[in-house]
């Protein structure tokens, strides 16, 4: 079927459905059912694969015949209450390259796809559709695959084509926003063009330790990733040994290393793996981490190791760049001197407060930092700062804690109760004292955060300069010179 065809089905598809939308009230319900029936037997009988999923649940509702047969499934009960992408792509989480939240209804997305499940290359066209309520994923598969694979020769053409298949999966990375989706989408991608049942990176920590940092798993595969966090220096020693000597690793039984690296043994034995293959992340020429596939079958463990070292250059840059991104939205959001939030990290934090919940606000300004920059110079000053700061961190530990100018500092505390808050700024006080130290503090409290926080803010910063006077009025302080 010629693709301007297609682009016809589907545009006399949503142009009749938006038709209908505009007749709904005159023909109630049944007329909406009449019509989504009309929707699957439209693609029934079409030469291409045709599915329709649930955009908000992900759940797979339709596949034409082409689709079944394709995916050797003999009916739709069989995909009934199923996720797409268990069924599609053999995920248990949905795919890193989906596109859901780009599609427009009455527009296309046109893009290729090399689908390792089926080995066929596909021209694909997305489009979304609303009916009844809910909102439908329709994805119309174009096999672009003309020349066909040799199934006899696979393994060798498998083989062959190791740059292919890295370039595949860098091309589908590098479309990705953020280098998370993009490591996300090249381990989805080994995972599956290696039939393996995990992938994942592993990254040394600050203890010595090493972080399961990304992962990707099969369908029915348990994901490991959070019970493996600061794995002990000693597990992986002897991988790192070998690195070192700029060696991978590769067990294709795991009962071989029982004896030579019992620690590592215990640690995959525990996770269900009997092979895996692994290889170094080096940055600067040390090993900083590892990444691999585990349980990959016996004709692609092999070659595992050459597309894990061609794809190891691209996840280091990834990993740099994520890094750098880290840095730099430290530094945009972070106060340089306390390390509290700046006035951005302050914006960021009141757009997502909990409307529903009650908002608290500290309004906290320094006494007496003219004065200690004026006679004991500005590096006393920055020690008065932070001492400040320090007593807000003890007291307000868990909330969120901002300088918002030079003497100024304020926290936020969403969910708080009326009397919780009291009870912090009486613990502030004290702390304050203890440590030699004066801000006067405006407090203020509404059961429900306002979506416009400014009022509040402004009445916390009232009552602060409030208490701020009467400060130097009890102390007969001038304040210009203070």
């Amino acid at each position: 079927m010629q693709v301007g065809i297609i682009d016809m089905y589907l545009s006399i598809y949503c142009y009749e459905k938006m038709t209908v939308d505009e007749d709904i009230g005159k023909y109630g319900f049944v007329r909406k059912k009449v019509y989504a029936m009309k929707i699957w037997e439209f693609f029934e009988n079409m030469n291409e694969c045709v599915y329709a999923s649930d955009i908000d649940t992900d759940e797979l509702v339709y596949m034409n015949k082409k689709a079944l047969r394709m995916y050797g499934i003999h009916s739709l009960d069989e995909i009934a209450g199923k996720k797409c992408y268990e069924v599609l792509q053999h995920c248990s989480a949905p795919c890193a390259v989906c596109n859901n939240k780009q599609l427009c209804e009455g527009e296309f997305i046109e893009w290729r796809h090399y689908n390792l499940l089926l080995d066929k290359d596909f021209a694909i066209k997305d489009t979304l559709v609303t009916d009844g309520g809910r909102r439908y994923r329709v994805e119309l598969a174009i096999d672009a695959d003309t020349a066909g694979h040799d199934h006899e020769c696979e393994d060798a053409s498998r083989y062959e084509n190791i740059e292919a298949i890295s370039n595949e999966a860098l091309r589908s990375a590098l479309q990705a926003p953020t280098p998370d989706m993009s490591l996300q989408i090249v381990l989805e991608y080994i995972g599956k063009a290696l039939k393996g049942e995990r992938t994942y990176i592993f990254e040394q920590n600050e203890l010595g330790g090493d972080d399961n940092t990304y992962e990707w798993t099969a369908v029915g595969v348990e994901p490991q990733k959070d019970i493996l966090q600061n794995v002990q220096a000693d597990v992986c020693a002897e991988w790192y040994r070998n690195f070192a000597e700029n060696r991978y690793i590769m067990i294709a039984d795991l009962e071989d290393i029982k004896e030579s690296d019992p620690l590592q043994y215990e640690n995959l034995k525990r996770q269900d793996i009997h092979s895996l293959v692994v290889v170094p992340l080096y940055d600067n020429k040390q090993a900083i981490g590892f990444y691999g596939v585990d349980n990959p079958p016996g004709e692609t463990l092999r070659y595992a190791s050459n597309i894990l070292h061609i794809l190891g250059h691209f996840i280091i840059s990834c990993i740099r760049r994520r890094n750098l991104m880290k840095e730099l939205e430290i530094m945009s959001y972070n106060d340089q001197l306390t390390g509290l939030g700046n006035r951005y990290a302050l914006n960021e934090y009141m757009s997502n407060v909990d409307v529903n919940r009650s908002m608290g606000i500290v309004y906290c300004d320094v006494t007496g930092l003219k004065k200690v920059n004026d006679t004991q110079g500005h590096e006393m000053g920055d020690r008065l700062l932070k001492t400040a700061c320090e007593s807000l961190r003890r007291v307000f530990d868990g909330y969120g804690l901002f300088r918002i100018g030079g003497d100024e500092f304020l926290a936020a505390a969403n969910g708080v109760t009326r009397e919780e808050l009291s009870e912090h700024v009486r613990l502030l006080k004290e702390d304050m004292k203890v440590h030699g130290v004066n801000m006067a503090v405006g407090e203020v409290w509404t059961d429900k955060a306002p979506r416009n926080q400014d009022a509040l803010l402004t009445e916390a910063e009232r009552l602060m300069y409030r208490d701020k006077a009467d400060y130097y009025k009890r102390a007969g302080i001038d304040r210009r010179k203070y």
